[in-house]
């Protein structure tokens, strides 16, 4: 079988898993064997990755388990070209926010844009809408019309289209910019219609936001069944605010309970998410008890930092993410986050301080190393 035939066979394979969604388990058995699967593919047609992994003296044939897959750092994505398949066949190019002055953006090459859709989607919807509310969608991030090359911009664009015409609004341009009076006139024709609505922002515009209103001495009380999403942090951001600061001044200024603000963790190095169920569970176990959790086809390890060794359980450490739907690019993402395993998820404790986890730092020089040798190192 050609390459580009078994992309497309692995790929609507796993749209079908994706589009059974997050309530049907995916056994260990058939999550290992898509995984060895993709593993073999992605080895036989990604030269830097290919390069990666026998340096590390493994091969398709000599892995048994998606655990012994050997995970590329996500800064990895800045400095080469990580496509598993061919270039000339991207659809998108996904960039990281490069919210650091003169700093290399991370590209995501994506082969198969339908195979993100189908991962999103059903996520998206069981983490803010599982009560299937009639809600409208309110965006505090550009539109994918905006910004063209931002990952979360296109996963709400689908959204937005998943509610249908004139169901969401942007408020928000590429600049940054908020339209305040538009915001604000939406949000107070919701409250007097008694409309639920779905407010979508990253934490930093929401903040920006919450300044206008207080500025305005706007308050809203919007309508039993919103609720609201955010995302990003403050990372490289002069404005920050405590978690328990930041959820308090949601409330207040929208009437939005606690228990219906959900934080999304996502990257634009991994084509999946993940979500506090916090509505998904109708509960709310407090801000410092609450989790993240992957759906089906995503698999994450906490690691040591220095050996990459699996961290024992309840112990903080590198989050390392396999997921299926990165059919096109690598599947496993070695993050600079430090985690912990909760039940069926984990805690984000916040990015590893200080210099480079030794981990990483080793992932990275083996990779260069690799892309060193295919010639493959981004312009």
């Amino acid at each position: 079988m050609s390459p580009r035939a078994e992309f497309a066979d692995l790929s609507r394979e796993l749209a079908g898993v994706f589009s059974e969604g997050v309530d049907r388990p995916l056994t260990e058995t058939a999550f290992n064997d898509l995984a060895l699967r993709s593993f073999a593919y992605q080895v036989a047609t990604n030269p830097v990755y290919e390069g990666f992994v026998r340096g590390r003296g493994t091969s398709p044939e000599g892995v048994g388990s998606w655990q012994d897959i050997p995970a590329v750092p996500a800064s990895g994505f800045k400095a080469v070209r990580l496509v598993s398949g061919d270039p000339g066949r991207v659809e998108k190019v996904f960039r990281t926010s490069g919210t650091t002055a003169g700093a290399r953006r991370g590209e995501h090459y994506v082969l198969d844009l339908e195979l993100y859709r189908a991962s999103l989607l059903p996520n998206f919807l069981a983490h803010l809408v599982p009560d299937d509310a009639n809600v409208r969608l309110l965006s505090l991030i550009p539109s994918p019309v905006e910004l063209t090359d931002s990952s979360l911009s296109y996963m709400i664009g689908c959204v937005a289209d998943r509610v249908g015409p004139g169901r969401a609004e942007f408020y928000m341009d590429a600049g940054g910019r908020i339209d305040h009076g538009a915001l604000r006139h939406a949000l107070a024709r919701a409250e007097a219609a008694e409309e639920p609505v779905l407010l979508v922002g990253t934490a930093f515009a929401l903040v920006h936001w919450m300044d206008a209103m207080n500025e305005g001495a706007w308050t809203f009380r919007l309508p039993a069944g919103s609720r609201l999403m955010e995302t990003g942090g403050f990372k490289g951001r002069s404005r920050t605010l405590p978690r328990e600061e930041f959820y308090a001044a949601l409330t207040e200024c929208h009437g939005v309970p606690t228990g219906m603000i959900v934080n999304e963790y996502g990257m634009t190095e991994l084509l999946s998410q993940f979500y506090e169920p916090v509505i998904r569970d109708s509960a709310d176990p407090g801000l410092a008890e609450r989790r993240h959790v992957p759906p089906p086809w995503v698999r994450t390890r906490v690691l040591d930092p220095v050996t990459l060794s699996p961290a024992p359980d309840g112990s903080p450490g590198l989050l390392c993410h396999f997921d299926l739907a990165n059919l096109g690019s690598v599947c496993a993402v070695l993050t600079e986050d430090m985690g912990v395993t909760v039940d069926d998820g984990f805690r984000v404790l916040g990015r590893s301080t200080g210099a480079e986890p030794r981990g990483c730092s080793l992932a990275m020089d083996e990779l260069m190393s690799a892309s060193s040798s295919s010639k493959e190192v981004r312009p």
